[in-house]
């Protein structure tokens, strides 16, 4: 099997309209075409998923099943089902739910020697059932120290992260968060409004970019940070290759933080956005990803 002879779904979200998501689609099936795939953009919302007579189907107005899958989303049951089909999914649906969340992530990379901000888990409550009793709460906070970062297991672009200054400001946004999963985590100082990012590819470091930004703690470029290429430093690229191998990811987003003795593992983003480190370095990440893709598939 070879690259002329190959099919891809790109699966993305059918409910996301915004012009960047879709600008990301036709970005990757440009690469695939470059490589000489017949790729396919498919809306996850264009895919019944079903288990008729216990087992696994897919109801959907394609000509047939591709040869492979790039999950462009986070429908973990249409990954999964998309696997029980016997079909190669990258990322697979696991790598991609443990990224998806930072709680699992980090509890993920724990006991691996993964040096990471010192992380606190909230004990967990109910839809509806509101939190009375914040002792838990002060004692993280005591442990952390003022100020620390509260952020929501699920979000991207930086969004849902707050950087907390006092213990009145944590209960607060502890009601406010309600039931929503959420870690605290101590606040890096020296990495203030500074991060890197490291796109892994098949175990190696294909690029990487310096974000910062001077009016906000978070860099990320949404928030208004701004990007420059960046050469990892041995640390750095060993750091992101030795997490996303641990969270077994066919290619990822590594971010890092500036600790002061050396790099801290922030988050992996099992799906993170291409085009923001092309025009920062030129890189298409795209190209190096179908490379490894059509490799794996080939050998299967």
């Amino acid at each position: 099997m070879n690259s002329s002879t190959l099919s891809c779904w790109i699966v993305v979200n059918g409910y996301l309209q915004h012009e960047k998501f879709s600008d990301l689609a036709l970005f990757v099936k440009e690469a695939a075409e470059r490589k000489g795939i017949a790729a396919s953009i498919v809306r996850n919302s264009e895919l019944i998923v079903s288990l008729e007579n216990s087992t696994a189907t897919l109801i959907h107005n394609r000509n047939s099943l591709p040869d492979f899958v790039l999950f462009l989303d986070k429908d973990i049951h249409l990954a999964r089902q998309l696997e029980l089909l016997s079909l190669p999914v990258y990322n697979r649906s696991e790598a991609i739910d443990i990224c998806d969340s930072k709680a699992k992530t980090h509890q993920a990379l724990a006991n691996h020697d993964i040096p990471m901000p010192k992380t606190f888990f909230p004990p967990f409550t109910y839809e509806g059932i509101e939190r009375q009793h914040f002792d838990a709460f002060i004692n993280i906070g005591q442990a952390l120290g003022y100020p620390l970062v509260v952020k929501e297991a699920y979000g991207s672009f930086g969004q849902q992260v707050y950087l907390i200054e006092t213990e009145s400001e944590l209960i607060e946004l502890v009601k406010k968060l309600k039931h929503k999963p959420f870690i605290l985590q101590e606040f890096i100082e020296n990495s203030r409004g500074r991060d890197i990012r490291i796109n892994v590819v098949g175990n190696k470091v294909v690029a990487a970019m310096k974000r910062t930004s001077k009016h906000d703690f978070r860099a990320n470029m949404t928030n208004g940070g701004q990007s420059a290429p960046h050469i990892p430093t041995e640390a750095e690229a060993e750091l992101a290759i030795r997490a996303a191998r641990i969270l077994d990811v066919d290619f990822a987003g590594v971010d890092l933080l500036y600790g002061e003795d050396g790099p801290l593992l922030c988050e992996v983003n099992s799906n993170s956005h291409l085009l923001n480190i092309y025009e920062c370095t030129g890189i298409n990440i795209a190209d190096a990803m179908f490379d490894y893709m059509i490799q794996r598939t080939s050998n299967q």
